[in-house]
């Protein structure tokens, strides 16, 4: 009988966990994705933030379905997104190409990571809606890490560009719904 239900006890405890744990193996894959964008391994770096991308989506999902949402789960996805989607996505692109442009570059890249960073403390402080205000982080990162795949096609100043562009969409006040 005890070891029944110290099993139940252990299957519970697994279960409440389990969504936090997807948002650890985002945040794992995001610091991954540094350490190989500081290895000059960008190709690499680009299908670890992918998998960021995939388990952020799942994180989310699990908690929603097993009812297990928490305030530190909501910080800890928080956490997580600012180094998969923000950090390393813009490590990423300045490696690739933001860094021919110097001190200009390099504040483009820091741009991006602060104000994914406000981006995200906007909506842990805010309400529940059905809308997000601003593009959510996790898009605007997965756009930047993808137009890197377009860096041997375009000009430089392009990418100066859409860091910019995506940065200012991130704290703007226009809503997306959530799906």
């Amino acid at each position: 009988m005890f070891l029944l239900q110290h099993l139940d006890h252990t299957v519970k405890k697994i279960k409440s966990q389990s969504a936090n744990l997807l948002t650890i193996i985002n945040l794992s894959l995001g610091g991954f994705a540094i350490i190989f964008v500081i290895q000059n391994e960008l190709r690499t770096s680009l299908l670890f933030i992918t998998l960021a991308a995939v388990f952020d989506r799942f994180d989310g999902m699990v908690a929603r379905k097993l009812q297990i949402t928490s305030d530190l789960g909501k910080q800890l996805d928080s956490l997580s997104d600012i180094i998969s989607f923000g950090v390393a996505p813009a490590i990423l692109l300045h490696q690739a190409v933001l860094n021919q442009f110097g001190i200009a570059g390099t504040f483009f890249t820091v741009l991006f990571i602060a104000c994914g960073a406000i981006r995200l403390a906007r909506f842990n402080v805010s309400a529940p809606t059905k809308y997000f205000v601003g593009l959510p982080i996790t898009a605007a990162g997965c756009l930047l890490t993808l137009s890197f795949l377009f860096v041997p096609f375009l000009e430089g100043f392009i990418f100066m560009f859409l860091t910019l562009l995506l940065a200012l969409l991130m704290i703007s006040t226009f809503t997306v719904k959530k799906i």
